[in-house]
This record gives C-alpha cells, structure tokens and sequence, in this order.
C-alpha cells in the first residue's frame, strides 16, 4: 500500500467571482510539478445564495493548455463558451471542459437557482495537457450523474462513481488524454476501501467532509485537507473515522516543464506569451450566445 507524503491544506476564504466562499486546496503555483497531472483545485462553498440573488459567478475569461473539470454537489450552474456549447450542470453532473488550443466560458449560477436561491457545493479541478495536445482542438464532455457508473460498498458501506479511469472493472465515462483515475467516494464510519493506484503515480485525496485514516503509518487527514500519497507501492487504503465525502485522483505524472500564468498553463514563457498574443488579436473565439 501506498504510504502518506504530506498533507496539504489552505484554510485561507476567498471569493471568486460571485463564489463565495471559496478554498484553494492546491495549485501548481505552489507545488509545481509535483502534482502532476494535477495542476489545481478549488472548493467553491458549501455557501448559501439568497433567493433572486444578483449574484452571478464568473464573467467570461479565456483557458489555454489544460482541462477543467467541474463536480456540482449541490446548486446548479450554467456554462457558455467560445465554441457554442451552453448547458446546465446539475446536483450530482460533472462538466470536464478541454480548453486545449483555446477557449473562453462564462461559468454562473443558472438563472432558476438564482431565482430560487439555496445551498451550492462544487468542485473545480484542472487537469494538464501533453505537450503534443495542449494545441488541439477544444472538447466538451457533459457526464451527467444518471450516466455516471455507481458502485455500491458491501454493507451499506458508502459508493464511489467513476468518473474517469477504473475501479472493480468498471470503466468511467470521461475520455481523457493520459489514462488517471478520478473517483467521487463516499464512505460510512468504521468502514474501509482500497483504491486503485499504480506505482509512480501521482495520488491525491481531498476530503471534502468527515475524517479518514490510511492503513500505513495510521495517518489521520481531516476535513478539507489534501493528502498527497507517496509515489511508490501501489493502491491506497483508507478507513472512515467520520463519514465521509472525498475526490480520489491518481495518474502518471507527465514529467515535462511547465509554466502557468493566470488563465493559461503551457510548456515556456513564449508559448505564454504566444496566448496572450492569441487573445489581443482575437484568435480566441467569441461564445455564440451573447445572452449571459
């Protein structure tokens, strides 16, 4: 089994955008490559929005040479881009965005939950590119929750959807461009999950609610910390001290440079500065749907 490397953890509230509050669990800005392929996460709430709220969320911004992938727990948000796509993400949906070669988007409560109002949880996590993709085309992937597959733990132990990779045979729906595994877990006191992870792998776990301990070293990770597992040995074995709700993610690392400014994250400064040129002479494209 794998053992723990360290924890890492941001208590710091902040808003983004009309997100409030939100935490940034990790980034590339702060440990650069050595969670590769991971280069960021944001939890956004658990927070309340007030009934025929003004409140929107995030005006429209460009992305180059990554993915984002957004978990809604609860509330409701709506997406608009660059290349036509709109959609709204519901309880439970998962949005995976490939800015690649380039894309702007608008992300924002969608106007019924504004009008309603109500309890919001999400999770944004981005999710880098191979050098050789970083310039393809722009994707779109909805994987909506009755089409993400569920598996049930023995003894009402809790469930994992798989969203991307594999757990017990059972293949997540997300096309992605390296293979990783990314699980949405929920795990009931006093019971215990191995999950999959291979030697080499990057392997984070972020707890969004309860408490866990892992079976080497019996290291204990609290709520709304990021455990980093160590990269060699295989699997990880987690046994709940609170029921509890975390995002399991393991890949190989891509082992290439990187260099991340604001919005864009590519291989070298000219490549950042390449897409910053792109911007200014609108070789980004602009969203079909004026109507934000």
């Amino acid at each position: 089994m794998k053992s723990l490397a360290f924890i890492h953890r941001n208590d710091t509230r902040f808003a983004i955008g009309d997100f409030y509050p939100a935490i940034s669990v990790f980034s590339h800005h702060e440990l650069g490559n050595t969670t590769s392929p991971f280069l960021l996460l944001d939890h956004l709430g658990p927070g309340r929005l007030e009934p025929k709220s003004n409140k929107k969320g995030v005006n429209e911004h460009p992305h180059r040479g990554f993915e984002t992938v957004t978990f809604v727990f609860s509330g409701e948000l709506q997406h608009i881009d660059s290349t036509g796509n709109h959609g709204i993400i519901q309880q439970g949906d998962v949005q995976w965005m490939t800015a690649a070669s380039g894309i702007q988007h608008i992300e924002e409560f969608s106007p019924e939950f504004r009008e309603t109002g109500g309890y919001f949880e999400m999770l944004q996590l981005w999710v880098n590119l191979p050098a050789k993709d970083k310039m393809s085309a722009p994707r779109y992937q909805s994987l909506l929750n009755k089409n993400i597959p569920k598996i049930l733990f023995e003894n009402d132990a809790g469930y994992v959807r798989i969203v991307a990779g594999q757990f017990q045979n059972t293949q997540g729906i997300a096309q992605t461009f390296t293979p990783m595994n990314v699980l949405d877990v929920h795990l009931e006191k006093g019971h215990r999950v191995t999950l999959p992870a291979s030697h080499g792998d990057t392997t984070l776990i972020y707890l969004r609610r309860g408490k866990i301990q892992f079976a080497v070293d019996e290291d204990i990770l609290e709520e709304q910390a990021m455990a980093m597992m160590s990269s060699f040995d295989t699997d990880v074995e987690i046994t709940a001290l609170e029921n509890c709700d975390f995002l399991f993610l393991s890949a190989q690392p891509l082992h290439e440079p990187l260099n991340g400014h604001g919005f864009f994250v590519m291989n070298n400064y000219d490549e950042i500065l390449q897409a910053y040129d792109d911007l200014k002479t609108g070789k980004f494209g602009k969203h079909s749907n004026e109507n934000t």
